[in-house]
C-alpha cells in the first residue's frame, strides 16, 4: 500500500505542475505584454484560448484516448506539458506563446481526468478518497505555494523562467511515471452523448450555469490582478506575491471548510451563503479601488474573503452534482471541470474588455455582476427543487389517502 500511495506522488507532482502553469501567468502579464509588444487585454486573451481548449479538449480527449492503456496515456500527456512549457518560454512572439498555450491546455486536459482515475482505481474503493486527494492536492499546493513562487521567480529572473521551471517540474514528474508508476488498463469512460445527455437535465444545468457564473467572476478580477493591485495600491510583483499567498491559503481552507459545511448544512445552502460572501468581497474590492489611500486595508479581507468563499462554492458545487446523480458522478463532475475553464475563459475575456477600456478599478463590478447572477441562479434551482420535492410528498399523500386527495386536488 506504501508503495501504491508513494508512486501517487508523481501524479501529485504533475497536477502541481499543471496549477502552478495555469495560474501564475495573472502575475506575469504585464511583463508578457510588454516584452511581447501587446497590450494587456490581449496578453489576457492567452487565458482565454487555455481556458477553451481545456473545457473542449477534457471530454474529447477522454473519449478519444479511452482505449490508451493508463500509464501509458499519463506519460505522453506529460511529455507534452513539459514540451509546451519549453516552447512557451523560447517564444519569440504572441503567436508561438498563444499555440504552446493551446498545447499546454490540451495535454493537461488529457493529464488531469486521466490521472484522477488512475489514482481511484489504483487505490481500491476503501482508499479512493485519500488517493484522490492526493491528486487535487497538488493543485490546492500550487496555488498556495507554485503561483507565488512562480512570480517570484518571473520577477527575478523573467517571466521565461517561470515556464522553464514549470517545465523542469513537468519532466520529473514524467521520469516518476515513466518508472516508478505500474500499468493499468484504460478504463470505462462516457460517451460525448452520454454527457450531452446529462448536461441537458434541467437540474444539473442549473448547477453547471452556477459553476460557470461563479468562476466567471473569479477570473474576471483574477487574470488582472496583478494589474488591478499595482493601478490601485502602487504595490510591484513583489508585494503581489504576499497578496497571491494569502489568497492560496484562504482558498486552499475554503476548499476544506465548504466540504465539511455541505456534509453538515447541505451543499446547496452552503453555495447560497458562499455566493453571497463572494458578492460582498467583491463590491468590497470595487469599493477599495475607490478610495484614494488606505485602499490595501480594505482590499487584503477582500481577497481573503473571496478565496475563502470562492473556493468553498466550489466544493459544495461538487457535492451538489454528485447529490443530483450519483450513479453519474464521474460524468457530472467531468461536466463540472468543462464548466469551470468555460467560465474562466468568459471572465478572461470581461476582464480584458474592462481593461481595454481603462476600467482597471471596476473589475470588483464585473466580477459582483457575476456573483450576483450566481446566487440568482442557485436560489432559483433551490426552489425549483422545492416545488419539486413539495408535489412529490404530495403525491405520495395522495396514494396513501383517496379521501384527502381528492380534497387536496380540488385545493390546488
Amino acid at each position: 500500500m506504501f508503495g501504491s500511495v508513494a508512486s501517487l506522488l508523481w501524479l501529485t507532482l504533475g497536477a502541481f505542475a499543471i496549477g502552478t502553469e495555469g495560474f501564475m501567468i495573472a502575475g506575469l502579464l504585464p511583463a508578457l505584454a510588454h516584452d511581447l509588444d501587446v497590450g494587456l487585454p490581449a496578453a489576457g486573451h492567452l487565458v482565454t484560448a487555455f481556458s477553451l481548449a481545456y473545457a473542449i479538449g477534457a471530454p474529447v480527449m477522454a473519449v478519444l484516448t479511452a482505449g490508451v492503456e493508463r500509464k501509458r496515456l499519463l506519460a505522453i500527456a506529460m511529455a507534452g506539458f513539459a514540451v509546451a512549457n519549453v516552447l512557451a518560454a523560447v517564444t519569440t512572439d504572441y503567436a508561438g506563446l498563444m499555440g504552446a498555450r493551446l498545447l499546454l491546455a490540451l495535454s493537461a486536459a488529457t493529464f488531469m481526468p486521466a490521472a484522477s482515475g488512475y489514482a481511484a482505481g489504483l487505490a481500491g474503493p476503501e482508499r479512493q478518497g485519500r488517493s484522490l486527494s492526493m491528486v487535487i492536492g497538488g493543485l490546492t499546493l500550487a496555488i498556495v505555494a507554485g503561483v507565488p513562487l512562480g512570480v517570484l521567480l518571473g520577477d527575478a529572473l523573467g517571466w521565461r523562467a517561470t515556464f522553464f521551471g514549470v517545465g523542469g517540474m513537468a519532466a520529473l514528474s514524467l521520469v516518476g511515471i515513466l518508472f516508478w508508476l505500474p500499468p493499468r488498463p484504460p478504463g470505462g469512460t462516457a460517451s460525448l452523448g452520454e454527457r450531452l445527455a446529462l448536461a441537458s437535465r434541467a437540474d444539473v444545468l442549473a448547477v453547471l450555469a452556477t459553476t460557470v457564473l461563479t468562476v466567471a467572476g473569479t477570473f474576471s478580477v483574477y487574470t488582472y490582478l496583478g494589474v488591478f493591485i499595482h493601478v490601485v495600491t502602487g504595490v510591484g510583483p513583489r508585494g503581489l506575491t504576499v497578496v497571491l499567498l494569502l489568497f492560496g491559503v484562504a482558498s486552499a481552507l475554503g476548499a476544506r471548510v465548504g466540504g465539511s459545511a455541505a456534509d453538515k448544512w447541505g451543499a446547496r445552502r452552503v453555495a447560497i451563503c458562499g455566493c453571497a460572501l463572494v458578492l460582498l468581497a467583491y463590491l468590497a474590492l470595487a469599493f477599495g479601488a475607490s478610495l484614494a489611500r488606505g485602499a490595501m486595508a480594505v482590499l487584503i479581507p477582500a481577497i481573503l474573503l473571496w478565496g475563502l468563499a470562492s473556493w468553498g462554492v466550489a466544493t459544495a458545487q461538487q457535492a451538489r452534482l454528485v447529490a443530483l446523480a450519483q450513479d453519474l458522478a464521474p460524468i457530472s463532475l467531468s461536466l463540472n471541470s468543462s464548466a469551470i475553464y468555460i467560465g474562466s475563459a468568459i471572465g478572461a475575456a470581461v476582464g480584458a474588455l474592462v481593461v481595454s477600456h481603462g476600467a482597471v478599478r471596476m473589475l470588483g463590478y464585473a466580477a459582483a455582476f457575476f456573483s450576483l447572477a450566481a446566487l440568482l441562479t442557485v436560489l432559483g434551482s433551490a426552489r425549483r427543487s422545492h416545488a419539486t420535492s413539495a408535489r412529490a410528498s404530495v403525491g405520495r399523500r395522495r396514494q396513501r389517502s383517496p379521501a384527502k386527495s381528492l380534497v387536496l386536488r380540488d385545493v390546488l
